[in-house]
């Protein structure tokens, strides 16, 4: 896809505005307004948002951020929620009475909405085929009722439930891969990609997932200052380092072709993502080096395993 970035991108009109309450060196609100840019200028939207940080924080009445149509919905039914007023749209289509705007359906919610209380209504949303996109911005905790862990917690990641200390060094389970699971659900589109530090690659995948007929599911890295431990100028350190050492694969799978769409020149060790972060601070005590060993393994497992499924699925015809 051969565009200016600045001219297409930057300069349309924010669906997301300034003015929202969300901490200063957050992820979640790039997600939103990049995605959102995605939209035709033509085409109007509906945004569903799980309760959360992204929630709380754009949308306290009478004031919005959003300037789309918004539902705010509990935090296990934005799937829900937005199917039914799929549905309802498709109905009122059929029964002409809707003409003219075109209208998408994005929901939004985080790790604690998609992959744990949410993922039923998700799922269902999803196995039913509804014309939608839901987006997690996953921030790997639910940051908004005080940074307890989720199944999106890395492991050994400091939390105020799973606190580090002599006998249990944090969360002892391994985060769950949502987008697997996702693709797991055979959609026609599903991708991973981040929140700052590759405009290109946010925007390219939120308009193929807008725009690709059926359900689709983005996964999106939304680093957060408060629950990460980072100071709030390192957002862009921080997804950075995601990527280069691979703790943040981006790729998409596309009518079950998997595509992985960077691949660092030289894969950096994960303990550089780790240091600049407070939550794993105790695995850089001696006597802990086994816990960034476990971890690189864990890392270095998933990204081989991800470029055989490319390498495996790669003869797959798909209409792009």
């Amino acid at each position: 896809m051969a565009y200016n970035l600045k001219e297409v991108v930057a300069n349309k009109p924010a669906r997301f505005t300034s003015g929202h309450r969300m901490c200063a060196g957050c992820g979640a609100p790039v997600v939103g307004r990049m995605i959102l840019r995605a939209l035709k200028n033509e085409d109007h939207a509906v945004i569903c948002n799980a309760t959360g940080c992204m929630e709380v924080s754009t949308f306290i009445y009478p004031y919005t951020s959003w300037t789309d149509s918004f539902i705010h919905t509990a935090f296990e039914c934005a799937g829900a929620t937005l199917s039914g007023v799929e549905a309802a749209y498709k109905a009122m289509k059929r029964q002409d009475k809707l003409s003219g705007t075109t209208t998408k359906f994005i929901a939004f919610g985080g790790d604690g909405g998609t992959y744990d209380i949410g993922i039923q209504s998700l799922s269902g949303a999803m196995e039913r085929g509804h014309d939608m996109v839901y987006v997690c911005y996953d921030n790997g905790a639910y940051m908004n009722t005080g940074i307890q862990r989720s199944s999106a917690t890395p492991k050994f990641a400091d939390t105020t439930t799973s606190p580090a200390g002599k006998v249990i060094p944090g969360k002892m389970q391994s985060r769950k891969d949502l987008t697997q699971i996702m693709v797991a659900h055979h959609l026609p589109y599903v991708a991973q990609t981040i929140a700052i530090n590759n405009f290109k690659d946010l925007y390219e995948k939120s308009e193929k997932a807008i725009y690709t007929e059926g359900p689709c599911f983005l996964n999106v890295l939304a680093p957060c200052p408060r629950g990460w431990g980072y100071a709030t100028e390192d957002l862009m350190k921080i997804n950075k380092l995601a990527v280069e050492t691979c703790y943040w694969p981006l790729y998409e799978v596309i009518e079950g072709r998997y595509v992985v769409n960077y691949k660092p020149a030289k894969k950096l060790p994960v303990e550089e993502f780790l240091k600049p972060q407070k939550r794993f601070k105790h695995m850089f005590q001696p006597g802990n080096e086994w816990m960034i060993e476990e971890f690189q393994k864990e890392v270095d497992n998933r990204w081989e395993e991800l470029l055989k499924l490319e390498e495996a699925t790669k003869d797959i015809a798909v209409n792009e």
